[in-house]
């Protein structure tokens, strides 16, 4: 079953289920007042979040949604998504492999 996240106005959530009307009647049920602002499929079946992302250590890490979006497209495939950003930004390799492991380790 995938796993799904599911951005409203007031949560993020992170559950299993068949597909995304499975995933928003989750949401309605659970938080019938919340509106869905993004559903998501993630391509793995597992949820990292960072530490840094929440400011909860003293080293920052900055999300970049193409970074995002190049690993999504790649399924998760580092090789792929770095050569997809590299294609997508115009960055060198070094600094598209830096962007690209850094939004692995904050659950892509």
């Amino acid at each position: 079953m995938p796993l799904f996240e599911i951005e409203t106005d007031a949560h993020i959530i992170i559950t299993w289920a068949a597909d995304e009307t499975a995933a928003g009647g989750v949401v309605h049920e659970a938080y019938p007042g919340d509106k869905v602002i993004r559903l998501t499929k993630r391509p793995r079946d597992t949820w990292v979040i960072s530490k840094g992302a929440l400011g909860l250590t003293t080293k920052r890490v900055d999300v970049c949604s193409t970074a995002r979006d190049c690993l999504s497209k790649s399924s998760g495939d580092k090789v792929h998504a770095i050569r997809l950003y590299m294609h997508e930004t115009g960055t060198d390799l070094e600094h598209a492999r830096k962007v690209i492991e850094s939004n692995m380790v904050m659950g892509w």
